[in-house]
């Protein structure tokens, strides 16, 4: 029997053009592939950035409310006036406290609940207030606040008499809640 002649290892694995297979990206198409995303994000980016602003207003107005109500309810509960206190400026704070003139800037043990600038940053507090929340859970006075984002864009937190508290829109697009 005669057996093939052997082809050289080089030519056995050579195979024309038309046979070869894609087993990946040009460097060409990785390149304007990367081009295309970064286009679409530069343009998706005012959109998003818009959207955090908004996000991060509408988190702390919701907190406010959330301490304001639960101030409300705990004040009730313990059959004792509480002191919310609001600090405006750029090291803003807002505290419910047990005893009247409980300054927010600082820790102090008269506070029950405290929150600092620095726990909702990009954001300012326009405003000081002072208000107490009777036993009863009626607020003693007019208690409203402003929290505004750096887009501008403010929300509004308010006390009504009952002491229930609210949120509107004061300036923007924060949709979720309505206008002031």
């Amino acid at each position: 029997m005669h057996a093939a002649p052997s082809l050289p290892l080089a030519a056995a694995h050579r195979h024309p053009p038309a046979q070869r297979s894609r087993r990946g990206l040009t460097l060409l198409e990785l390149v304007i592939g990367l081009a295309v995303v970064a286009v679409l994000s530069a343009m998706a980016w005012p959109s998003l950035h818009g959207r955090l602003a908004r996000e991060k207003l509408n988190t702390a107005a919701q907190a406010l409310h959330a301490d304001l109500t639960e101030a409300r309810f705990e004040a009730a509960r313990r059959g004792q006036t509480l002191h919310v206190v609001v600090s405006a400026g750029p090291l803003w704070c807002w505290s419910v406290a047990a005893t009247p003139g409980c300054d927010c800037a600082l820790p102090q043990a008269c506070q029950l609940q405290a929150v600092r600038a620095k726990d909702h940053p990009g954001l300012q507090l326009l405003g000081a207030s002072v208000t107490r929340l009777n036993a009863d859970g009626a607020a003693d006075g007019d208690f409203s606040t402003t929290l505004e984002n750096r887009s501008h864009e403010q929300l509004r937190v308010s006390l009504s008499p009952l002491g229930r508290a609210r949120i509107c829109t004061a300036r923007g697009t924060a949709t979720r809640h309505p206008a002031c």
